[in-house]
């Protein structure tokens, strides 16, 4: 896979591009990313990008040429270009997925009061947000897309089922997580976990999934493909019933 993220600010990206599984993931050769600053696309002495909005406004507007002409040079057949910006469709764990079977994304980061509007028509493909609220710019949503994305490619984990593990990753939140020391202060590994009953942990994760999701995010319950003993659980966990009727 390759990335290609174009960026007024290249600086914000470099040092999170090479650390951790991003990092060791271009080491080994497994995903290419690369950083375009949007200035080298610029016309001019001054290498301009940005300038008012006609009809008058607070704020700059990022240029239609220089955003055009960088896309242009990094856009090839099997591209898919991707405008960040907070009026995008919402990023998910399934669009993760999604991305990931792709062999090539260009990543636009927007930048003060947005882009040219011609560029949302016209040069890019779709448009992803990360969340409800505004950030100064597309660089942290481009970095949250690629971490999100570069993870779920053959070989970048070393444990290949980690990824569908993950929350989300079955429409549920992720079961609780512990290592040692077995005991800290007061607080105790649940014995289950110490049994080595594998069967039996097994079954302890799927419970917890689905009783932390139904604690923290009730909403995922309404679309997560849930088996028959799963809505059993739902349906025990909304008339009082907790994770430790149902472990045995």
């Amino acid at each position: 896979m390759r990335i290609d993220i174009v960026t007024l600010f290249p600086g914000l990206l470099e040092g999170a591009l090479g650390e951790s599984i991003l990092g060791r993931a271009r080491e080994r050769g497994l995903v290419e990313i690369r950083l375009h600053n949007l200035r080298d696309h610029a016309r001019g002495r001054h290498q301009v990008t940005d300038d008012a909005p006609f009809g008058g406004g607070g704020g700059m507007i990022l240029k239609p040429e220089p955003l055009a002409a960088c896309i242009a040079a990094v856009r090839g057949p099997a591209s898919r270009v991707i405008l960040l910006d907070p009026a995008g469709r919402r990023f998910t764990q399934d669009k993760a997925r999604e991305l990931a079977r792709r062999p090539h994304l260009v990543l636009v980061c927007g930048r003060y009061e947005g882009v040219d509007e011609r560029v949302r028509e016209h040069l890019v493909d779709e448009e992803l947000s990360i969340g409800d609220y505004v950030l100064s710019g597309g660089e942290p949503a481009a970095l949250v897309v690629t971490d999100a994305v570069v993870r779920l490619c053959p070989g970048v984990l070393g444990q290949e089922a980690a990824p569908e593990q993950d929350s989300f990753a079955r429409g549920l939140l992720e079961h609780p997580q512990y290592t040692r020391p077995e005991g800290f202060g007061e607080w105790q590994v649940p014995a289950v976990l110490l049994s080595g009953d594998h069967g039996r942990i097994e079954r302890w994760r799927r419970i917890m999934s689905v009783w932390r999701t139904w604690q923290r995010r009730r909403e995922l319950l309404e679309t997560a493909d849930l088996s028959p003993e799963q809505q059993k659980w739902v349906a025990g966990f909304s008339q009082g019933r907790t994770p430790s009727d149902y472990i045995t």
